[in-house]
């Protein structure tokens, strides 16, 4: 088998090398990625990009069913949760090992939350844990026995087996942490349909059939992750035969591949929102009425049609309609109307200073960044707001973003793919998320109104409940604008039409394990 994949990465290299007359190895799936990966320790992850490879290569306690945001048992075959809502007791599947050898239990399963959560973990220093937010209401961790873990929190929390879902809760090999430390993003284990053989930076991640896997061993004998960041490269690369499967196709060059008998395309809805995150803190944007302002002084719905056309729809809050039951469809978008904007920054005493923009090159669910962007600018210096516009690659993008906007840039984009109403507006819109506390909060919005309506909706177990706490919140941040509500995306990719059982998920994720590539 090892010899057949060093045959195999050969030949891909040799594909590489030359697009124009490029043909994918046999039984080996070449997949073109948008970005470079960070890391590929899923615990300090938090682009989709990254989450694309890992959720091949690790498993969590639970996983989301195909075509689902439902969950289902994965490393756990079963789970009891206590009448209180506060203890979760899971069973585990026995005879699973990880990549390096060492075995999947209960004391594995302690290991991995508790180096994320407990600052006194011997393995904390390995971090840091961005979106360990996610289980912030676990209170303790007890080893029942070798196949028995169970956890009890400070408080009913709604969305915490969806969050163990999330790649996040992904299990990676105490062993593997323990040889490598800070580096084990380097030197990967987990217990996934794949393993992995190597990363050459800024050129691919190569990971490999897991024979053993305790889901079945996948059809393909390796799948390449390759970053072509440059969305026209990877198009092309496509169109000669460089790649079996390219993620997020730019909507102009969707039409090269529809109705092409050589190619398959695909599209998922789900949920995702592209929005400018308003620095609060310091600047023209600390006075709600400019904030609304630039709401109506974009044309979401030409950005919508004409960019993007029609891969979107205008969003009206900071809740993606993909979460129907949590979803307020009485909200609607900010209209475009330039003279409202120009009435409000007249109100405001907006004096015309420029506004520097935080711009990346591209990134997970980031669409069309620089063309959005240069439309936004136009649009703004159209009502008066002078903008200067900086582009930053991706990771370095999130670099300057996530540590907060204060004293250096008045808007940035983003996007984010979720899996729970709770995740974006608790990780990003909290008074207690601020990013000097670990959170997301770029921008600094803080209301005490919507601090408690995410407390109670987090907590509720009554899912009507929640949904009208959610709602009013999505109200409330309407109103006070920390945000551009700008696009919710509809996923896309393309493959060869030789790829077999090639699935999108809502999630956002590319579960590999059954697609096929026959020779």
């Amino acid at each position: 088998m090892k010899r057949l994949l060093a045959a195999a990465l050969a030949a891909a290299s040799l594909a590489f090398a030359a697009p124009v007359v490029a043909q994918t190895p046999p039984n080996v799936l070449i997949v073109g990625q948008i970005a470079e990966p960070k890391s590929l320790d899923p615990a300090v992850d938090t682009a989709v990009n990254d989450f694309r490879i890992l959720v091949n290569m690790y498993d969590g306690l639970v996983r989301y069913k195909d075509g689902t945001l439902e969950v289902e048992p994965a490393l756990a075959t079963s789970w009891d949760i206590s009448e209180d809502g506060k203890t979760y007791t899971f069973k585990l599947r026995e005879g699973v090992t990880f990549h390096d050898g060492s075995p999947f239990n209960a004391e594995a399963v302690k290991f991995n939350f508790e180096r994320m959560l407990d600052e006194n973990h011997p393995y904390y220093d390995t971090g840091p844990f961005p979106l360990s937010f996610n289980f912030s209401a676990v209170d303790n961790i007890q080893v029942v026995d070798d196949l028995t873990v169970k956890f009890t929190l400070s408080e009913p929390y709604a969305p915490f087996l969806s969050n163990l879902a999330y790649p996040i809760g992904l299990i990676v090999s105490p062993e593997a942490v323990k040889e490598y430390g800070a580096d084990f993003g380097r030197h990967p284990s987990g217990t996934g349909a794949f393993k992995f053989e190597e990363w050459d930076p800024n050129a691919k991640v190569v990971v490999s059939k897991n024979a053993d896997y305790w889901d079945g061993a996948p059809p393909l004998e390796a799948v390449v992750f390759r970053p072509v960041t440059d969305a026209n490269t990877r198009v092309a690369e496509m169109m000669s035969g460089g790649l079996d499967v390219m993620v997020e196709v730019p909507p102009d060059s969707l039409s090269q591949f529809t109705g092409n008998d050589n190619y398959t395309v695909y599209e998922q809805a789900g949920p995702h929102l592209w929005f400018l995150i308003l620095n609060l803190k310091d600047g023209a944007f600390t006075d709600k009425k400019v904030r609304q302002a630039v709401n109506y002084a974009i044309n979401k719905e030409a950005i919508v049609n004409d960019i993007l056309q029609g891969t979107a729809e205008v969003a009206a809050g900071p809740t993606p309609p993909a979460f129907a039951w949590a979803y307020d469809d009485s909200l609607s978008p900010y209209p475009y109307d330039p003279e409202k904007a120009k009435s409000l920054l007249e109100e405001a005493g907006y004096d015309g200073s420029e506004l520097t923009f935080y711009v990346t090159e591209g990134g997970s669910g980031m669409l069309e960044p620089q063309a959005m962007a240069t439309q936004i600018q136009a649009d703004l210096e159209a009502v008066g707001m002078p903008v200067k516009i900086e582009t930053y690659e991706w990771n370095t993008f999130l670099g300057k973003v996530n540590p907060g906007l204060a004293g250096e840039a008045d808007m940035a984009e983003m996007a984010w793919m979720t899996n729970d109403p709770d995740t974006l507006p608790f990780l990003a819109l909290r008074s207690e998320a601020f990013p000097d506390k670990g959170g997301f909060n770029s921008g600094y919005y803080s209301n005490p109104e919507v601090d408690k309506l995410l407390e109670q909706a987090r907590t509720s177990t009554d899912q009507d409940e929640r949904a009208e706490l959610y709602k009013q919140m999505q109200g409330i941040v309407h109103d006070d604008a920390p945000w551009v509500f700008v696009a919710n995306w509809k996923q896309n990719a393309v493959t060869k039409a030789s790829v077999e059982n090639f699935k999108l998920q809502p999630s956002f994720f590319l579960l590999l394990q059954k697609v096929a590539k026959p020779n």
